[in-house]
């Protein structure tokens, strides 16, 4: 693998993903307060520095792991949770699951913002007359973008699986009935588990991408204004 070209790559992807999983984070911890919960708040989770929300392992080494082990064609990663007491919030069934589709739904929101921002730039880089800007500066720049849009979407369709402690599997306990929420939320210590033996033997990807259809589906009627791109 060329080095210099590795570096690169995962320069582009790292931008984009901590700005996903940051923001993703945050919207947690602010929706929770807004809610009743100030634990986020209280911690100081509700901040926009990555450094807070930093996971040494699964924001740092495994994305790095990843990307090296599938010759620069995956990557992935995750923050430290945000703390969230759901005791605290006003109405704990429905708030709950309020505060578990927050994540998902500000990545859509970076999604479509990173799609704006492309189609302002496809519109202004015909008219640019510098040559250093147009091929130095902006191929990085788009290539961030367009990684930012993949990324968001993915990791929206990837958290929005049904299974506990993953965003979609708190839901699920929020809108199943008591009993049957009791019972599917011991599924928690093990979700990860779930997930990746999902994820191991493909099955996972059947979840997803129905769910990235979807988001996709969303995303371009919200586009359609602005020209498309998706």
């Amino acid at each position: 693998m060329d080095i210099v070209n590795t570096l690169r790559s995962l320069t582009v992807a790292a931008i984009p993903i901590l700005f996903a999983i940051t923001f993703h984070e945050v919207a947690h911890g602010w929706v929770a307060d807004k809610l009743g919960d100030p634990t986020a708040r209280s911690m100081g989770r509700l901040s926009f520095n990555p450094l807070a929300h930093i996971d040494p392992v699964n924001t740092v080494i495994l994305p790095i792991v990843l990307f090296i082990v599938s010759n620069g064609m995956f990557i992935f990663g995750s923050a430290k949770p945000v703390p969230v007491d759901y005791r605290n919030l006003k109405n704990p069934r429905r708030d709950s699951a309020i505060v578990s589709a927050a994540g998902p739904v500000m990545n859509i929101i970076l999604a479509i913002v990173s799609l704006l921002i492309l189609v302002l730039l496809y519109n202004v880089l015909p008219h640019m007359d510098s040559d250093l800007i147009s091929s130095k500066v902006m191929p990085p720049v788009l290539q961030m973008l367009q990684y930012g849009v993949s990324f968001n979407i993915f990791i929206a369709a990837f958290n929005l699986i049904p299974i506990p402690p993953l965003d979609g599997g708190r839901i699920a306990v929020s809108m199943l009935p008591p009993r049957q929420a009791y019972a599917y939320s011991r599924l928690e210590p093990y979700g990860i588990y779930i997930v990746l033996i999902l994820w191991m033997t493909g099955l996972a990807r059947i979840i997803i991408y129905p769910i990235q259809a979807f988001i996709k589906f969303l995303i371009s009627l919200f586009m359609l204004p602005f020209g498309g791109l998706m």
